[in-house]
This record gives structure tokens, C-alpha cells and sequence, in this order.
């Protein structure tokens, strides 16, 4: 028997060592960071629930719209609470769809599963970032007629489909710094859109600013702030929800 060099051996310990710390980063840098408690409480103007599928956040007025999110994979959830808040401010229902694993491959049918688009009075709006952007555009491309506009942020996505022959009102927010998803990337996929598709470039914007969580590998420093960001891409996606 032909003994293992022992030089080898700590090569391979250093090296799942190295793999362990990364991994323990990545869940730490993907968490949360400075989301207010206040945001996960209903007031006199909207109404919270949490379960283990999502976040709810349901105007206490009428409203006509419903506004499903999904999240980047492995980030946190919570780290999309301070937008999907204040989009709910504006009159809207919000799901803030919670991924198994925070995989958004994993998750993307729970809208369609939890029957999410029965009323058919009202108007359905899906988006995600990311990944989850890539999972929205594939839930619209296995299922054409359950939504009514698609909203894609931080993502090169679609590139592995096409939703070049489906009418739906897409808009895509990008950000001129984003060091995950590049520019050039984004509309080297452009032909994987339909042709009215609204591309909105935020100036200074990053990748992980467009939630509420750490810095993200491959990414870029922000030139602007993460409030900012997160009001540009608020006016963004509601000037695109009131045409």
C-alpha cells in the first residue's frame, strides 16, 4: 500500500480549513446588517406577518397591486425588508419570498404553490436580485400568464432563456459600479428581453447595496451611499409600477 505523502496531508487539511472559514464568511458577510426592528412591526399604515415562507407586509387600505420579491442567494432575507417596506408604503402587498437554504433556485415556485396569484382583480408584479432575478425570469417563463410585470435588479439575467416573445413589461435596474453583474454582461443579454424592456442605470450603485447586507466577493465599492441607492431604486420601480 502506497503511504500518503504527509506533505499532502496538510495541503488537503489547510485547504478545507481555507474552504470552512470561506464558507463561514460568506453566511456572515450575506447576513443582515442595519435593518431596523421598527420595519418588521405593523403601524396604523401596514400590516407584518412573518411565517416560515415569507415576509408580508399588506397595506391596511385598499390596494390593487401585489409585489413579490425574491431574494439573492444566500443573502438574507431581512435584507431586503428596508425596500420591500417602503414599496408597501406606496399602497402595494408585499411578499418577501424566504428561499430554502437561501437558494433562489430552490424556492422560486412557493408563490405559485401557496396560490399567491388567485385574485384576479389585482395586478402582480414579480421581481428579484441577483439570482433571484434569475428565478423570477423563470417563473415568468414557465408560467406567462400569472404575471403582470417583471422587475429584474442586479442581474445579467435572463441568459440561459429567452423571454424575447413574451409581452410583459420588464424593466431592469442596474448599477454603473456593479462589480457581480457588469454592464457589459447585462446587455450582452439584452436580445434575451423583450425590445420594450425599460433599462435604468443607477450611477455609483454596487451589487450588495441593493440590499441591506455585507460586501459580496467579485463585488465593487458603492461611489454612492446605500441609502441612496436603495431611494433611487425605490423611485425607479415605482415610476415603472405607475405607467
Amino acid at each position: 500500500m502506497v503511504k500518503k505523502s504527509p506533505i499532502l496531508k496538510i495541503i488537503k487539511r489547510i485547504w478545507f480549513l481555507i474552504a470552512i472559514l470561506f464558507t463561514i464568511w460568506l453566511v456572515y458577510s450575506y447576513q443582515a446588517k442595519d435593518v431596523s426592528e421598527s420595519l418588521f412591526k405593523s403601524d396604523s399604515i401596514i400590516s407584518v406577518k412573518d411565517n416560515d415562507n415569507y415576509f408580508v407586509f399588506e397595506p391596511k387600505q385598499k390596494f390593487d397591486k401585489v409585489f413579490i420579491f425574491y431574494p439573492g442567494a444566500m443573502v438574507d432575507p431581512k435584507a431586503y425588508v428596508p425596500l420591500c417596506r417602503k414599496i408597501s408604503e406606496n399602497g402595494i402587498q408585499v411578499y418577501l419570498i424566504k428561499m430554502p437554504w437561501r437558494l433562489a433556485s430552490k424556492g422560486y415556485e412557493i408563490p405559485k404553490e401557496l396560490h399567491l396569484f388567485t385574485d384576479k382583480s389585482k395586478t402582480y408584479i414579480l421581481a428579484g436580485h441577483s439570482q433571484g432575478g434569475k428565478m423570477a425570469a423563470q417563473f415568468v417563463k414557465e408560467n406567462p400568464t400569472l404575471v403582470d410585470k417583471l422587475i429584474l435588479i442586479g442581474t445579467t439575467h435572463p441568459r440561459d432563456i429567452s423571454l424575447a416573445d413574451n409581452a410583459i413589461p420588464v424593466l431592469k435596474i442596474y448599477g454603473s459600479d456593479d462589480g457581480v453583474a457588469d454592464e457589459k454582461t447585462i446587455f450582452q443579454n439584452k436580445s434575451k428581453l423583450p425590445v420594450n424592456t425599460k433599462f435604468v442605470k443607477i450611477e455609483g450603485a454596487n451589487h450588495a447595496q441593493f440590499g441591506y447586507y455585507g460586501f459580496q466577493v467579485g463585488d465593487n465599492l458603492a461611489k454612492i451611499s446605500r441609502e441612496k441607492q436603495q431611494n433611487e431604486t425605490l423611485n425607479i420601480i415605482m415610476d415603472f409600477l405607475k405607467k
